[in-house]
């Protein structure tokens, strides 16, 4: 049986943020430190990341979804950080600052009732961020993590959330390709 890799988001589309956070990969890639960056294009919040799930999981999912209680809100952009910790960084993630509270009530409307439609709990729990960069080795670790730290207060901007996207992801050699399956727009 077909499966469809897929996570439940918040798609970032300000054109100024998108700029912005550009911007800011262009000087962290200047490090010369071994990173994949995101496409500005695939830059979202994730809600809840589902893995593999069935064509029929899609309306189920999505069934879920609408029952979610939210009005359109602020998300603020601002800093950057790593994952797991800077000492040793994996991911590079720009923060949100204004929309937590919002963006934590709805994975928490979400996550039950998710995992009642059979999808394993959600081990990582949930850390609202945008990753925009991978790190794949520790190739210039030091000058990375000075670039993240002269950045920490950073302000990206601040985006209307309005639309939770059920998106569906298909990787390839030259990264992810995400297309929206459905959505609930208030």
């Amino acid at each position: 049986m077909e499966s469809i890799r897929s996570f439940i988001a918040f798609d970032i589309e300000d054109e100024g943020i998108i700029r912005e956070l550009s911007r800011v990969q262009s000087v962290l890639l200047g490090t010369g430190a071994d990173l994949k960056l995101v496409e500005p294009k695939n830059i979202h919040v994730t809600i809840r990341f589902l893995g593999e799930i069935t064509p029929a999981m899609i309306n189920k999912i999505y069934g879920e979804m609408v029952k979610v209680v939210f009005s359109p809100f602020d998300i603020e952009i601002r800093g950057l950080g790593a994952f797991p910790n800077m000492r040793h960084i994996n991911v590079i993630w720009a923060g949100i600052r204004r929309g937590l509270n919002e963006l934590r009530n709805i994975y928490y409307q979400l996550e039950p009732n998710l995992q009642r439609l059979g999808l394993r709990p959600d081990d990582k729990g949930f850390s609202p961020h945008l990753t925009i960069a991978r790190v794949r080795t520790s190739r210039r670790r030091d000058e990375l993590a000075k670039i993240i730290r002269d950045f920490e207060n950073h302000e990206f901007g601040i985006v209307k959330a309005r639309c939770l996207r059920l998106k569906k992801s298909i990787l390839t050699p030259q990264g992810p390709i995400y297309s929206t399956l459905r959505e609930v727009c208030r």
